[in-house]
């Protein structure tokens, strides 16, 4: 009881050192803790998300975390905060105003090095790559494989959207600071190109007007507000139908991944759900119309992280709430539960290792029992641990009805980024169609698409087609291309960077005759 005493009594001097720190506030460091490497751990990595053990990571991939989590807890090689933390421009202002990063450390020095100690000292060497007990099938009873000859190359695609009505499809492409939004024919040539200041990743047609989810200068992480929600005018209808950029709906979002819509209210006007997913700062915050052509933000949480908003009434009390996924650190999967009045009250549905890479939800019922459950997508290897991790891929999580979620089913995918749930096949169950950014290249290329067919009580046959590896597929849209009644697929390449240690020869090929989009025709009607 004492030690537990003393381990919490740290974990809380060492959280209000670093507050009255960043109030400016002078202190001396810390004294040693007395706690063990282990202890130490414990305590100060789960300030910020779900601790992971030494186990999961080899040596070398330690040598690189460490000095990061250092940084956030004052421990810098030099003794003193370096500027190049903070990146440039209008990021490095925000990221200094954050107090991310404190000047003075949080803990003793003699602590922290028992923390990289323990570390070191129980990683391996190594991490062996997860091993397929069967390999892919590789063909697609159900798709037609077709290619765009139109493309940009390389290709940077950061949005793809199938048009409804037979009206083609619009990806977008981001150029050297600038981006181009391309509208192909059903026969996939360009119609027409639109160029642009920010990325959109996200295309929202309504009745009178298009939506667009613009990130910002650039695809990558950025704490800089410089994203916007935009509004263009709708000229024509059907395969004529044209838009022009008419106004900035909601300015100077940091780098918003996703825009959900619904009358969170219930004053019959629709709002908005936006995840600034952002870069070491971020928001997740929903958006108030105020029936004047404005809206008022309302903050849910202020975190970087937001990926994936999506509003379903989720205990049938009439009032609308909303699923997050939310990755960067503190990874996981939260309710906002609608009490009414515009008042959300969080709930943590599920926790992820910060090693997962979330990067996608869907919402469907697998189990016939009427509650709907989460699949979970997680593969982002980006960052300092790009080793592959048989943790990555694929979740289901089933609903007892209460919204408490246990792991039903696991599909090993390398680098998972985005599953698309739908009766492809149209056989009366849910099928998944998945994409993966960072797949095992060199043992398995096909496992950059996969095609799961539902054969029943949560079993899949997993399925590929010989073109998969013709791309770097990043971003993923389903729906009815021909308007012939089945569900089509679309998948946008992205290869500003080959894959570290790339002896297959894809990466070459990508960038001198990799397509930015391809279709995978369903071809069962």
């Amino acid at each position: 009881m004492t030690r537990l005493i003393a381990f919490c009594t740290i974990y809380l001097f060492v959280s209000c050192s670093a507050q009255r720190r960043d109030n400016n506030t002078e202190l001396e460091e810390p004294p040693p803790s007395g706690l063990s490497g282990k202890e130490l751990a414990l305590a100060h990595c789960s300030r910020c998300h779900a601790y992971v053990p030494p186990e999961v990571l080899p040596k070398a991939d330690w040598q690189d975390v460490l000095p990061a989590m250092g940084h956030r807890m004052g421990i810098y090689k030099d003794g003193s905060r370096p500027d190049s933390l903070f990146g440039k421009g209008v990021s490095a202002s925000v990221i200094r105003a954050a107090n991310i990063y404190p000047e003075s450390p949080v803990l003793a020095k003699e602590d922290w090095d028992k923390i990289e100690q323990y570390f070191f000292a129980h990683a391996p060497d190594s991490v062996p790559p997860p091993l397929r007990e069967k390999n892919i099938r590789v063909g697609l009873r159900h798709f037609k494989y077709r290619e765009a000859p139109f493309a940009h190359r390389p290709a940077l695609t950061g949005m793809v959207k199938i048009l409804p009505d037979n009206r083609g499809i619009v990806f977008s492409d981001g150029k050297g600071g600038r981006s181009v939004l391309t509208f192909l024919t059903p026969e996939l040539q360009e119609n027409y190109s639109v160029w642009l200041r920010s990325t959109p990743v996200q295309f929202d047609e309504k009745p009178d007007a298009l939506y667009l989810t613009a990130i910002g200068k650039g695809v990558f992480p950025t704490d800089a507000p410089d994203g916007a929600l935009q509004r263009w005018a709708k000229e024509g209808s059907g395969a004529a139908a044209k838009y022009n950029p008419v106004s900035i709906t909601i300015p100077d979002l940091q780098r918003p991944v996703c825009t959900a819509y619904g009358d969170l209210n219930n004053d019959g006007l629709e709002d908005m759900v936006i995840c600034e997913f952002g870069g070491e700062t971020g928001r997740l915050a929903w958006y108030e119309n105020n029936g004047k052509g404005g809206y008022i933000r309302k903050v849910l949480r202020e975190k970087p992280g937001a990926i994936t908003a999506i509003i379903r009434d989720a205990n049938n009390d009439g009032l609308p709430d909303i699923y997050v996924l939310m990755a960067q650190g503190d990874e996981g999967v939260f309710l906002y539960e609608n009490q009414g009045a515009g008042v959300f009250r969080e709930k943590r549905l599920l926790t992820f290792s910060p090693l997962n890479g979330s990067q996608y939800i869907e919402l469907a019922d697998f189990n016939n029992d009427g509650f709907d459950d989460i699949l979970y997508v997680c593969g982002d290897n980006a960052d300092k641990s790009p080793i592959l991790k048989n943790y990555h891929g694929i979740y289901i999580f089933l609903n007892d009805g209460q919204q408490h979620f246990e792991q039903a089913w696991f599909y090993q995918m390398n680098g998972a980024y985005k599953a698309m749930i739908r009766d492809y096949d149209m056989d009366g169950d849910p099928d998944i169609a998945a994409i993966s950014f960072f797949p095992d290249y060199l043992r398995y290329p096909e496992e950059s698409f996969v095609y799961l067919e539902n054969k029943g009580n949560l079993r899949f046959e997993d399925y590929s087609f010989p073109e998969a590896p013709k791309g770097r597929w990043v971003v993923m849209d389903a729906d009815d291309m021909d308007g012939d009644g089945d569900i089509d697929l679309v998948l946008g390449s992205f290869v500003y960077f080959i894959p570290a240690g790339d002896t297959t020869g894809l990466g070459q090929k990508w960038l001198s005759s990799g397509p930015s989009v391809i279709v995978l025709e369903n071809t069962t009607r």
